[in-house]
């Protein structure tokens, strides 16, 4: 006989139940530790058919280690799942594990494709980098706003320049300076830290022909194009291009009842920050006028812009960007400049 099984995990501890036919046979709960939960399943559910847990903190962890014990597991979408196991009128912990292992058994769940580490770890790399580069604007801000304060106004300039300036500004006010030094050199140590990262993530870029491929459209550089191949993995994994930007938020919500029909903003589901590159090179794609950048994607952009007006445009070939992307790489082709658009 079959069993389904469902797992509330949290960091601690995790929740199960385990049905057959209809019915809950067993339920308990243990460490959060893949190996032992993947042992109790093999000693009360042997022929388990279907093991959900919701998406969370653990579950890349989760699903690789209890796929690699030989357990059918399955990860669902959290916010799907709430939606039905907020209708329990005693939430426990216990009772959501009773209400996944439900959800297995009907079949009644929306499954996510769960990144490989390989994948997560460039992810990573990418967020780390753009954590120090938030940390570093943060500290320049807080300097320059404090010497504000004092009348100081630090000229524009990055970099050196920015160093330089705000230690010659510093020259003779000894009790401001004790507070602003650590400040700036806690600034130093997090850019280099962050060119470290950056040295990091170009060295991935060269090494990987889909990556160089991915940067020959205009407006697509290291970052953009490194986190687009982290985030799709494999192209096989979309039936067709178009369905990649709807899977990253960029089509438009569509509320139909009755009479009442209409298309409102778009979705911003999915990958917030690979959304936001999309829209910068978009951006880039419709504001640069180099030789360099023409296009017909470009062409396209710019009718459109005169049309709808610029964020809506810059929406528009973000998401142009996000299906062509995809075409690429699936088809192994370089970035056609010549080739025109269609809506």
């Amino acid at each position: 006989m079959k069993q389904y099984i469902g797992f509330d995990v949290s960091l601690k501890d995790t929740a199960i139940s385990i049905r057959q036919d209809g019915k809950r046979i067993w339920r308990g709960k243990c460490a959060s530790d893949p190996q032992i939960l993947a042992q109790i399943v093999r000693k009360h559910a042997p022929h388990a058919e279907r093991v959900v847990f919701e998406t969370g903190p653990l579950s890349t962890w989760f699903y690789h280690a209890l796929t690699a014990a030989g357990v059918p597991a399955i990860c669902i979408e959290a916010r799907h799942a709430q939606k039905i196991l907020n209708e329990t009128l005693n939430k426990t912990d216990a009772n959501d594990a009773d209400g996944l292992a439900q959800l297995a058994e009907a079949g009644f769940y929306k499954a996510v494709r769960v990144k490989s580490f390989d994948a997560m770890l460039t992810r990573t790399l990418v967020g780390a980098r753009n954590l120090l580069l938030t940390i570093s604007t943060q500290l320049s801000n807080q300097i320059r706003g404090v010497m504000k304060t004092f009348g100081i106004v630090v000229p524009k300039g990055t970099g050196r320049v920015f160093d330089g300036n705000v230690r010659e500004l510093l020259d003779g006010r000894d009790g401001l300076a004790q507070i602003i030094l650590p400040l700036l050199e806690a600034w130093r140590d997090i850019r280099k830290r962050a060119a470290e990262l950056d040295r990091q993530l170009l060295a991935a870029a060269r090494q990987s022909q889909a990556i160089k491929l991915l940067m020959t459209i205009p407006g697509v550089g290291a970052v953009t194009a490194v986190s687009y191949a982290a985030a799709i993995e494999d192209p096989a994994n979309f039936k067709t291009s178009r369905a990649v930007g709807a899977w990253l938020g960029l089509t438009t919500r569509r509320y139909q009842s009755g009479e009442v029909d209409y298309d409102g903003h778009i979705s911003r589901r999915g990958d917030n920050h690979l959304r936001g590159l999309l829209y910068e090179a978009a951006t880039v794609i419709l504001t640069r006028t180099s030789a360099s950048n023409q296009s017909g994607l470009r062409d396209w952009g710019l009718r459109l812009r005169e049309r709808l007006g610029f964020k809506r445009a810059a929406v528009a070939v973000a998401r142009k960007l996000a299906v062509i992307m995809h075409t690429m790489l699936k088809t192994g082709e370089a970035f056609n400049t010549s080739a025109g658009v269609t809506a």
